[in-house]
């Protein structure tokens, strides 16, 4: 069936196919039981724009999936315009963890992004490489205690991640927030994920457990940012100027200002930290995580990257500038990123009709880009689960769509913090990889679609340590 044209005169193409569920409830069990493996069969059987139905009759929910580079491509960068952060997850993000980077729109976010973004230059990122080194060398002298040599790299990871983005945001009180945010971050996510997917919601301020326990934890996080925060205007803020050096984030983001954007009051500070916090730790924890986690059941790719690592900083602490010198074991955390991304599901909301492909995507569509979905597209990954580093060499990378690879988003709401992600990666993997060797106990680790990727399960490595 034809839809004809939009209101500006736009071709918006034909009826989205729909992947079938069951008469009363469509596919809300499967998507609530296996949300990723829904969306992987959705393409495999009706292409690359999907119409996913959930919920009763009167209740149901319409997903209009987009799985082709181009389609995300569309939605992400070439007409992102058409599709914005409104949907009812993000609504839950922004109750929870405030209006930052991650969820505020239109003008809010253009004046927090040129506020933010002298801060995120490839020198300045680059200084925190001491940081994550520091953090990192802990794990290492930590894990000749492990029991029987296993370790659990998922809580390591996190573990380690937290602290490192503590550490950088935090200064020297990066014990305490580090503490608070392991403790809190959990509760307020689970609550987030439960409301943000439920077709209703009671609210927030009816004293019921689940809302009592996540207003406790909310509050806890708060205060100890609130804190932080006071004491470093307190102590008067330093300059933001690219050459600045020995500042924490924190009193780098209360020092940034301009004559057209103001400066962030304290809630805007708040708010901003902890989606650094969320997206600082939790994404590069699921990097690292995997990339371990492949690695150790791939003794070949382990040992060249390793060879790599030795071959390239001999003993010494790795540095920003070994990024580049390091290109085997950059390839190995893409190919982690693509296996495993850390935001397997990203939403959207249209607010036009839009023709993507052939078909018709109508104005107030709950869209789904699934990073998940798209980086296994047969199309442009031969064998798609095969683990295969070689994937991500300058001349394969170049043979591919932009877009069937994108584990930090794109256009103009593309991540901040890539750069620092990969930097964190590489130093960490590099340093643990050079003094341990892994092999898989956890075969096989279940995941779910969470605010970013989840294990349901131990992901546990027995580790040993590499004579030099």
């Amino acid at each position: 069936m034809s839809f004809g044209k939009n209101a500006g005169g736009v071709d918006v193409g034909t009826e989205v196919p729909v992947f079938p569920g069951t008469p009363l409830l469509g596919s809300l069990h499967d998507l609530k039981s296996d949300s990723l493996g829904t969306y992987l069969r959705a393409q495999q059987r009706r292409g690359d724009v999907v119409r996913v139905s959930a919920g009763p009759p009167g209740m149901r929910a319409d997903l209009y999936c987009v799985f082709s580079p181009e389609g995300v491509q569309q939605v992400l960068a070439s007409q992102a315009a058409n599709f914005r952060k409104d949907n009812a997850f993000y609504q839950e993000v922004r109750d929870s963890f405030g209006n930052g980077l991650l969820t505020s729109q239109d003008e809010d976010y253009l004046r927090q992004r040129r506020l933010v973004q002298p801060l995120f230059t490839r020198r300045r990122v680059d200084g925190y490489a001491g940081a994550v080194a520091a953090e990192t060398a802990s794990v290492v002298a930590a894990w000749e205690e492990a029991v029987d040599g296993v370790v659990d790299v998922s809580d390591e990871m996190t573990h380690l991640a937290l602290r490192a983005v503590a550490r950088i945001l935090f200064g020297t009180d990066v014990e305490a927030t580090a503490d608070v945010v392991a403790r809190c971050f959990p509760v307020i996510t689970d609550y987030v994920l439960r409301r943000g997917y439920s077709p209703a919601n009671i609210p927030r301020h009816w004293p019921t457990p689940g809302n009592r326990r996540a207003a406790a934890a909310m509050d806890e996080l708060y205060g100890v940012c609130d804190r932080i925060i006071g004491q470093r205007r307190r102590a008067g803020a330093g300059s933001p100027a690219e050459d600045a050096s020995g500042e924490d984030l924190l009193t780098l983001l209360a020092a940034a200002r301009s004559s057209s954007d103001g400066e962030f009051d304290a809630a805007e500070l708040r708010d901003q930290v902890l989606v650094f916090l969320l997206a600082g730790h939790e994404t590069t924890a699921t990097s690292l995580c995997f990339a371990l986690h492949l690695l150790s059941r791939h003794p070949e790719q382990q040992d060249r990257a390793r060879e790599e690592i030795t071959r390239v900083l001999g003993d010494r602490t790795p540095q920003a500038a070994d990024l580049d010198r390091l290109p085997y074991l950059s390839q190995v955390v893409k190919e982690a990123m693509r296996l495993y991304p850390a935001a397997p599901v990203i939403g959207r909301k249209a607010v036009a009709a839009t023709r993507i492909g052939e078909h018709a995507v109508p104005a107030g569509a709950d869209v789904i880009l699934a990073p998940w979905v798209t980086h296994r597209h047969p199309e442009h990954w031969p064998d798609p689960d095969r683990f295969d580093p070689d994937r991500f060499t300058p001349e394969a990378e170049a043979g591919r769509p932009r877009y069937a690879w994108f584990p930090f988003g794109g256009g103009p709401r593309a991540c901040i913090g890539q750069h620092f992600s990969m930097l964190e990666s590489v130093v960490a993997l590099a340093m643990v990889l050079r003094a341990y060797a892994f092999e898989a106990v956890d075969t096989e680790i279940p995941v779910s679609a969470g605010i970013t990727l989840r294990t349901e399960g131990p992901a546990r490595c027995r580790v040993r340590r590499v004579d030099r």
